[in-house]
Protein backbone atom coordinates (compact mmCIF):
# COMPACT_ATOMS: atom_id res chain seq x y z
CA UNK A 1 0.00 0.00 0.00
CA UNK A 2 2.95 2.70 1.24
CA UNK A 3 4.56 1.73 -2.68
CA UNK A 4 1.52 2.78 -4.34
CA UNK A 5 1.22 5.75 -2.75
CA UNK A 6 4.78 6.44 -3.56
CA UNK A 7 3.93 5.58 -6.69
CA UNK A 8 1.30 7.99 -7.11
CA UNK A 9 3.09 11.20 -5.29
CA UNK A 10 5.79 10.29 -7.63
CA UNK A 11 3.26 10.13 -10.80
CA UNK A 12 2.07 13.72 -9.53
CA UNK A 13 4.72 15.19 -9.31
CA UNK A 14 5.95 14.44 -12.64
CA UNK A 15 3.01 15.51 -14.55
CA UNK A 16 3.46 18.79 -12.41
CA UNK A 17 6.79 19.05 -13.26
CA UNK A 18 6.37 18.34 -16.92
CA UNK A 19 3.06 20.88 -17.31
CA UNK A 20 5.65 23.42 -15.87
CA UNK A 21 8.11 23.31 -18.22
CA UNK A 22 5.97 23.13 -21.52
CA UNK A 23 4.34 26.39 -19.95
CA UNK A 24 7.19 27.87 -19.28
CA UNK A 25 9.16 26.62 -22.59
CA UNK A 26 6.20 26.07 -25.07
CA UNK A 27 7.14 23.63 -28.13
CA UNK A 28 7.81 25.38 -31.42
CA UNK A 29 4.88 24.80 -34.03
CA UNK A 30 6.01 22.37 -36.55
CA UNK A 31 6.66 23.87 -39.59
CA UNK A 32 5.32 21.81 -42.89
CA UNK A 33 6.74 23.64 -45.33
CA UNK A 34 9.86 21.23 -47.34
CA UNK A 35 8.45 18.52 -45.18
CA UNK A 36 8.10 14.99 -47.23
CA UNK A 37 4.14 14.01 -46.61
CA UNK A 38 3.23 10.58 -47.56
CA UNK A 39 -0.43 10.09 -47.40
CA UNK A 40 -2.15 6.82 -47.78
CA UNK A 41 -5.94 7.07 -49.34
CA UNK A 42 -4.76 10.52 -51.05
CA UNK A 43 -6.43 10.25 -54.23
CA UNK A 44 -9.63 11.43 -53.27
CA UNK A 45 -11.75 12.87 -50.38
CA UNK A 46 -10.54 13.44 -46.99
CA UNK A 47 -7.18 12.51 -48.55
CA UNK A 48 -7.18 15.10 -50.81
CA UNK A 49 -8.74 17.74 -49.16
CA UNK A 50 -5.68 17.52 -46.81
CA UNK A 51 -3.05 16.67 -49.52
CA UNK A 52 -4.40 20.76 -50.13
CA UNK A 53 -3.74 21.84 -47.18
CA UNK A 54 -0.63 20.00 -46.82
CA UNK A 55 0.32 21.60 -49.89
CA UNK A 56 -0.68 25.27 -49.31
CA UNK A 57 1.73 24.97 -46.27
CA UNK A 58 4.67 24.14 -48.96
CA UNK A 59 4.99 20.53 -48.00
CA UNK A 60 6.65 17.81 -50.71
CA UNK A 61 3.92 14.89 -51.03
CA UNK A 62 3.33 11.47 -51.92
CA UNK A 63 0.31 9.91 -52.87
CA UNK A 64 -0.67 6.72 -52.45
CA UNK A 65 -3.90 4.79 -53.31
CA UNK A 66 -6.05 1.71 -55.44
CA UNK A 67 -7.16 3.50 -58.09
CA UNK A 68 -4.58 5.06 -60.76
CA UNK A 69 -7.15 7.02 -62.39
CA UNK A 70 -7.92 8.83 -59.10
CA UNK A 71 -4.20 9.27 -58.66
CA UNK A 72 -3.30 10.72 -61.68
CA UNK A 73 -6.72 13.33 -61.67
CA UNK A 74 -5.79 14.20 -57.91
CA UNK A 75 -1.79 14.48 -58.93
CA UNK A 76 -2.49 17.06 -62.12
CA UNK A 77 -5.04 19.34 -59.67
CA UNK A 78 -2.48 19.29 -56.93
CA UNK A 79 0.56 19.92 -59.88
CA UNK A 80 -1.50 22.66 -61.32
CA UNK A 81 -1.43 24.60 -58.03
CA UNK A 82 2.22 24.06 -57.64
CA UNK A 83 2.73 21.79 -55.79
CA UNK A 84 5.39 18.97 -55.76
CA UNK A 85 3.99 15.23 -56.00
CA UNK A 86 4.41 12.30 -56.40
CA UNK A 87 1.65 10.02 -56.81
CA UNK A 88 1.43 5.97 -57.12
CA UNK A 89 -0.74 3.10 -56.89
CA UNK A 90 -0.24 1.07 -53.69
CA UNK A 91 -2.70 -0.94 -51.28
CA UNK A 92 -1.53 -0.40 -47.98
CA UNK A 93 -3.03 -3.60 -46.74
CA UNK A 94 0.13 -5.44 -48.26
CA UNK A 95 2.99 -5.31 -46.40
CA UNK A 96 5.67 -5.45 -48.89
CA UNK A 97 3.63 -2.69 -51.01
CA UNK A 98 3.75 -0.04 -47.86
CA UNK A 99 7.16 -0.70 -47.01
CA UNK A 100 8.08 0.14 -51.09
CA UNK A 101 5.74 3.36 -50.84
CA UNK A 102 7.86 4.66 -47.86
CA UNK A 103 11.42 3.69 -49.78
CA UNK A 104 9.98 5.60 -53.05
CA UNK A 105 9.09 8.66 -51.10
CA UNK A 106 12.33 8.58 -49.16
CA UNK A 107 14.08 8.01 -52.29
CA UNK A 108 12.41 11.05 -54.06
CA UNK A 109 12.52 13.47 -51.15
CA UNK A 110 15.17 12.34 -49.27
CA UNK A 111 12.95 11.81 -46.25
CA UNK A 112 9.59 11.29 -44.47
CA UNK A 113 8.86 13.55 -42.41
CA UNK A 114 4.56 13.47 -41.86
CA UNK A 115 2.64 10.08 -42.28
CA UNK A 116 -0.96 10.35 -43.05
CA UNK A 117 -2.69 6.84 -42.46
CA UNK A 118 -5.86 7.75 -43.78
CA UNK A 119 -7.15 4.74 -46.74
CA UNK A 120 -10.30 3.58 -45.43
CA UNK A 121 -13.53 1.42 -46.64
CA UNK A 122 -16.84 2.45 -45.24
CA UNK A 123 -18.92 -0.76 -44.76
CA UNK A 124 -23.01 -0.14 -44.20
CA UNK A 125 -25.60 -2.66 -42.98
CA UNK A 126 -26.94 -4.93 -40.07
CA UNK A 127 -24.69 -7.49 -38.72
CA UNK A 128 -26.54 -10.18 -39.87
CA UNK A 129 -24.95 -9.45 -43.43
CA UNK A 130 -21.62 -8.92 -42.51
CA UNK A 131 -19.07 -11.97 -43.21
CA UNK A 132 -15.78 -12.71 -41.87
CA UNK A 133 -14.22 -11.40 -44.97
CA UNK A 134 -16.16 -7.59 -44.13
CA UNK A 135 -14.48 -7.55 -40.83
CA UNK A 136 -10.56 -8.99 -42.55
CA UNK A 137 -11.01 -6.00 -45.04
CA UNK A 138 -11.79 -3.25 -42.26
CA UNK A 139 -9.08 -4.73 -39.82
CA UNK A 140 -6.45 -4.89 -42.96
CA UNK A 141 -7.68 -1.44 -44.22
CA UNK A 142 -7.56 0.58 -40.94
CA UNK A 143 -5.34 -1.41 -38.19
CA UNK A 144 -2.85 -3.64 -40.45
CA UNK A 145 -2.21 -0.95 -43.10
CA UNK A 146 -1.33 1.47 -40.64
CA UNK A 147 0.76 -0.92 -38.23
CA UNK A 148 2.67 -1.68 -41.90
CA UNK A 149 3.40 2.16 -42.84
CA UNK A 150 4.42 3.20 -39.06
CA UNK A 151 6.67 0.60 -39.46
CA UNK A 152 8.31 1.50 -42.79
CA UNK A 153 8.17 4.97 -41.88
CA UNK A 154 9.50 5.48 -38.23
CA UNK A 155 13.45 4.49 -38.89
CA UNK A 156 13.44 7.35 -40.79
CA UNK A 157 12.21 9.59 -38.56
CA UNK A 158 13.88 8.12 -35.79
CA UNK A 159 17.41 8.97 -37.91
CA UNK A 160 15.78 12.67 -38.16
CA UNK A 161 14.99 12.72 -34.74
CA UNK A 162 11.68 13.59 -35.23
CA UNK A 163 8.51 13.39 -36.93
CA UNK A 164 4.81 13.70 -37.25
CA UNK A 165 2.16 10.49 -37.95
CA UNK A 166 -1.94 11.24 -38.05
CA UNK A 167 -4.13 8.33 -38.17
CA UNK A 168 -7.27 8.63 -39.02
CA UNK A 169 -9.86 6.87 -36.61
CA UNK A 170 -13.55 8.27 -36.38
CA UNK A 171 -15.80 8.94 -33.72
CA UNK A 172 -16.79 5.00 -34.46
CA UNK A 173 -13.47 4.24 -32.76
CA UNK A 174 -14.64 5.47 -29.69
CA UNK A 175 -18.42 4.97 -29.57
CA UNK A 176 -19.75 1.21 -31.59
CA UNK A 177 -22.49 2.86 -33.70
CA UNK A 178 -25.25 0.66 -35.23
CA UNK A 179 -24.44 -1.09 -38.77
CA UNK A 180 -21.36 -0.19 -39.37
CA UNK A 181 -19.67 -3.10 -37.21
CA UNK A 182 -16.43 -4.11 -38.93
CA UNK A 183 -15.93 -0.41 -39.10
CA UNK A 184 -16.28 0.41 -35.84
CA UNK A 185 -14.33 -2.34 -34.52
CA UNK A 186 -11.65 -2.00 -37.13
CA UNK A 187 -11.21 2.18 -35.96
CA UNK A 188 -11.00 0.72 -32.08
CA UNK A 189 -7.94 -1.27 -32.74
CA UNK A 190 -6.99 1.63 -34.80
CA UNK A 191 -7.53 4.15 -31.97
CA UNK A 192 -5.68 1.28 -29.75
CA UNK A 193 -2.29 0.88 -32.08
CA UNK A 194 -2.27 4.75 -32.11
CA UNK A 195 -1.96 5.00 -28.46
CA UNK A 196 0.55 2.45 -28.00
CA UNK A 197 2.51 3.46 -30.60
CA UNK A 198 2.90 7.16 -29.64
CA UNK A 199 3.62 6.38 -26.05
CA UNK A 200 6.96 4.52 -27.09
CA UNK A 201 7.69 6.33 -30.23
CA UNK A 202 7.97 9.81 -27.94
CA UNK A 203 11.08 9.38 -27.00
CA UNK A 204 12.38 9.65 -30.36
CA UNK A 205 10.79 12.72 -31.08
CA UNK A 206 7.58 11.06 -33.20
CA UNK A 207 4.44 12.86 -32.01
CA UNK A 208 1.06 11.10 -33.14
CA UNK A 209 -2.09 12.72 -33.21
CA UNK A 210 -5.11 10.05 -33.27
CA UNK A 211 -8.39 11.85 -35.08
CA UNK A 212 -12.15 11.13 -34.42
CA UNK A 213 -13.66 12.99 -36.90
CA UNK A 214 -17.72 12.23 -36.87
CA UNK A 215 -19.25 12.16 -40.05
CA UNK A 216 -17.73 14.58 -43.02
CA UNK A 217 -18.86 15.89 -45.88
CA UNK A 218 -16.21 14.32 -48.02
CA UNK A 219 -18.06 12.85 -50.73
CA UNK A 220 -17.13 9.02 -49.75
CA UNK A 221 -20.96 8.24 -49.20
CA UNK A 222 -21.44 7.43 -52.89
CA UNK A 223 -17.92 5.06 -52.91
CA UNK A 224 -19.59 2.96 -49.45
CA UNK A 225 -20.47 -0.26 -49.44
CA UNK A 226 -23.80 -1.89 -48.48
CA UNK A 227 -25.44 -4.49 -47.28
CA UNK A 228 -28.98 -5.50 -46.82
CA UNK A 229 -31.79 -3.26 -47.80
CA UNK A 230 -29.03 -1.37 -49.76
CA UNK A 231 -31.23 1.38 -51.03
CA UNK A 232 -32.62 2.02 -47.76
CA UNK A 233 -28.67 1.57 -45.64
CA UNK A 234 -27.56 4.23 -48.29
CA UNK A 235 -30.41 6.02 -47.74
CA UNK A 236 -29.72 6.95 -44.20
CA UNK A 237 -25.86 6.94 -44.05
CA UNK A 238 -26.24 9.63 -46.95
CA UNK A 239 -28.81 12.26 -45.64
CA UNK A 240 -27.19 11.92 -42.56
CA UNK A 241 -23.43 12.10 -43.87
CA UNK A 242 -24.55 15.27 -45.67
CA UNK A 243 -27.13 17.37 -43.54
CA UNK A 244 -25.10 20.02 -42.26
CA UNK A 245 -26.70 19.19 -38.27
CA UNK A 246 -24.97 16.26 -38.68
CA UNK A 247 -22.06 16.22 -40.61
CA UNK A 248 -18.79 18.99 -41.25
CA UNK A 249 -17.49 19.78 -43.95
CA UNK A 250 -14.52 18.44 -45.27
CA UNK A 251 -12.31 21.58 -45.48
CA UNK A 252 -12.59 22.65 -41.88
CA UNK A 253 -11.98 19.28 -40.52
CA UNK A 254 -8.82 18.76 -42.84
CA UNK A 255 -7.75 22.41 -40.93
CA UNK A 256 -8.26 21.62 -37.47
CA UNK A 257 -5.99 18.15 -38.49
CA UNK A 258 -3.39 20.03 -39.88
CA UNK A 259 -3.62 22.32 -36.46
CA UNK A 260 -3.69 19.49 -34.32
CA UNK A 261 -0.93 17.77 -35.76
CA UNK A 262 1.27 21.01 -36.02
CA UNK A 263 1.19 21.05 -32.02
CA UNK A 264 1.68 17.86 -31.45
CA UNK A 265 -1.63 16.84 -30.19
CA UNK A 266 -2.48 13.80 -29.11
CA UNK A 267 -5.88 13.15 -30.12
CA UNK A 268 -8.47 15.33 -32.24
CA UNK A 269 -12.17 15.23 -31.79
CA UNK A 270 -13.61 16.56 -34.36
CA UNK A 271 -17.04 18.09 -34.61
CA UNK A 272 -19.30 19.14 -31.68
CA UNK A 273 -21.72 16.15 -32.06
CA UNK A 274 -18.72 13.64 -31.88
CA UNK A 275 -18.00 15.29 -28.42
CA UNK A 276 -20.91 15.18 -27.24
CA UNK A 277 -21.11 11.71 -28.23
CA UNK A 278 -17.97 10.63 -27.12
CA UNK A 279 -18.63 12.56 -23.65
CA UNK A 280 -22.06 11.05 -22.80
CA UNK A 281 -20.70 7.95 -23.78
CA UNK A 282 -17.54 8.10 -21.09
CA UNK A 283 -20.11 9.76 -18.21
CA UNK A 284 -23.14 7.67 -18.77
CA UNK A 285 -22.18 4.46 -20.76
CA UNK A 286 -25.33 2.42 -19.52
CA UNK A 287 -27.51 5.45 -21.34
CA UNK A 288 -25.47 5.48 -24.32
CA UNK A 289 -25.64 1.85 -24.57
CA UNK A 290 -29.87 1.86 -24.13
CA UNK A 291 -30.01 5.56 -26.65
CA UNK A 292 -27.62 2.79 -29.60
CA UNK A 293 -30.46 -0.21 -29.33
CA UNK A 294 -32.99 2.58 -29.67
CA UNK A 295 -31.04 4.11 -32.82
CA UNK A 296 -30.78 0.49 -33.94
CA UNK A 297 -34.25 -0.03 -33.70
CA UNK A 298 -34.76 2.87 -35.96
CA UNK A 299 -32.52 1.55 -38.34
CA UNK A 300 -33.61 -0.86 -41.95
CA UNK A 301 -33.94 -4.17 -40.85
CA UNK A 302 -32.19 -7.05 -42.41
CA UNK A 303 -33.32 -8.37 -45.78
CA UNK A 304 -35.11 -11.24 -46.69
CA UNK A 305 -33.35 -11.84 -49.56
CA UNK A 306 -29.80 -13.69 -50.87
CA UNK A 307 -28.97 -10.42 -52.22
CA UNK A 308 -28.90 -8.85 -49.11
CA UNK A 309 -25.39 -10.45 -48.46
CA UNK A 310 -23.90 -8.62 -51.33
CA UNK A 311 -21.85 -5.38 -51.56
CA UNK A 312 -23.24 -3.25 -52.97
CA UNK A 313 -21.94 0.67 -53.69
CA UNK A 314 -24.06 4.02 -53.06
CA UNK A 315 -23.48 4.62 -57.20
CA UNK A 316 -25.73 1.02 -57.04
CA UNK A 317 -28.16 1.66 -54.00
CA UNK A 318 -29.24 5.05 -54.74
CA UNK A 319 -33.27 5.77 -54.30
CA UNK A 320 -35.39 8.43 -54.14
CA UNK A 321 -34.48 10.27 -50.95
CA UNK A 322 -30.48 9.94 -52.20
CA UNK A 323 -29.59 11.67 -54.01
CA UNK A 324 -31.45 14.36 -53.75
CA UNK A 325 -32.15 17.95 -52.06
CA UNK A 326 -31.20 16.35 -48.79
CA UNK A 327 -27.92 14.72 -49.68
CA UNK A 328 -26.93 17.69 -51.94
CA UNK A 329 -23.81 19.03 -50.01
CA UNK A 330 -22.43 15.35 -49.55
CA UNK A 331 -23.51 14.73 -53.44
CA UNK A 332 -21.43 17.88 -54.09
CA UNK A 333 -18.47 16.95 -52.43
CA UNK A 334 -17.66 13.74 -54.40
CA UNK A 335 -17.44 16.42 -57.37
CA UNK A 336 -15.16 18.08 -55.92
CA UNK A 337 -13.23 16.01 -54.04
CA UNK A 338 -12.90 13.75 -57.17
CA UNK A 339 -15.48 11.31 -56.13
CA UNK A 340 -16.86 10.55 -59.35
CA UNK A 341 -14.16 7.96 -61.04
CA UNK A 342 -14.22 6.19 -57.85
CA UNK A 343 -17.07 3.67 -57.96
CA UNK A 344 -14.67 0.74 -55.89
CA UNK A 345 -14.60 -0.33 -52.23
CA UNK A 346 -12.16 1.56 -51.78
CA UNK A 347 -13.07 4.61 -49.60
CA UNK A 348 -11.52 8.01 -47.87
CA UNK A 349 -13.20 8.89 -44.82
Amino acid sequence: MKFLTKLALLTTAGVGITVLRRRLNPPLPYDFRGKSVLITGGSRGLGLVLAREFAAEGALLTLVARDGTELEQARQELAASGADVLAFTCDVRDEREAALAVERAVARYGGIDVLVNNAGVIQAGPVEHMQTRDFEDALATHMWGPLYTMRAATPHMRRQHQGRIINIASIGGKVAVPHLAPYTTSKFALAGLSDAMRAELAKDGIHITTVFPGLMRTGSHLNALFKGQHKKEFTWFSVLDALPVSSIDAQSAARQIVAASRKGAPQLVISFQAKALALISELLPNLTARSLKLMNWFLPAPSDERSGDQNRTGWESQSALAPSVLTQLADQATVENNGLHGRTAEASL
